[in-house]
């Protein structure tokens, strides 16, 4: 059974004469261990996508499934829960605390859960570690290269161990050669922790390092070069 199922979605911003239609019908499923890009141009679609795929926006048609969870028409406080227990974000830039080291970045998340424990340092400690960061763990932001923050935000989005990986633009602040080390660094944990996982990117030399690529266009996703435009554009 797929980890992530988007069945059918749409979503449509305004109404009437000023809607826009940013996803068209939209099916996607992402199994435990594989890694998906979804690429496509500016205004196709790819942020909303992963907004709903991340539980941050509801789909006006459709349906969204986390391991067997139907999410539509949750409340604020249940998709809240959702996001904090099941999903790990890893954004165009790192979105690091200015004044948490390296490790508290990650004990934040922990003691969000209300999981504030030894247990949750020794995991901190462990994800940094695995990610070549154990001399960082007492570093603050500004005292580490950006592939460095990228990579505390991959330790971070995995920490309280969730089921969905979803990276918008991971690579987009990053020079080519640290681009490639955290689109790595996040395969790697995706197959060795077993994760569903998403990457929203325009950066088409990071793609031998995926297991599926997906294309969107106009709102709509396809597969090997074939795609039905939406009738109306997307935003």
């Amino acid at each position: 059974m797929s980890t992530l199922v988007l069945d059918n979605v749409t979503k449509v911003y305004g109404q009437g004469e000023y809607a826009v239609t940013a996803l068209d019908g939209v099916s996607l499923s992402v199994s435990a261990g594989e890694l998906v890009a979804v690429v496509g141009p500016s205004g196709s679609g790819k942020t909303t996508l992963l907004a709903i795929a991340g539980a941050l926006l509801q789909p006006s048609q459709g349906r969204v499934v986390l391991k067997g969870q139907d999410l539509t028409g949750l409340d604020a406080a249940a998709l809240a829960r959702i996001r904090l227990e099941h999903i790990g974000f890893v954004l165009q830039t790192s979105n690091l605390v200015p004044y948490l080291t390296a490790r508290d970045q990650l004990l934040l998340v922990a003691r969000l859960a209300g999981r504030i424990d030894a247990a949750a340092r020794e995991r901190a400690d462990d994800l940094l570690r695995e990610l070549g960061l154990s001399h960082r763990l007492n570093h603050y932001p500004e005292e580490l290269s950006g592939g460095e923050r990228q990579r505390v935000a991959i330790a971070r989005a995995l920490m309280n161990d969730p089921d969905v990986l979803l990276a918008d633009e991971p690579t987009a602040s990053l020079d080519s050669v640290r681009g490639r080390e955290v689109v790595e660094m996040l395969a790697r944990e995706v197959k060795e922790q077993n994760k569903a996982a998403v990457m929203v990117t325009h950066d088409e030399r990071m793609l031998d390092l995926v297991d599926r690529v997906i294309h969107i266009a106009d709102g709509r996703l396809f597969h090997e070069g074939t795609v039905t435009p939406s009738a109306t554009p997307a935003g």
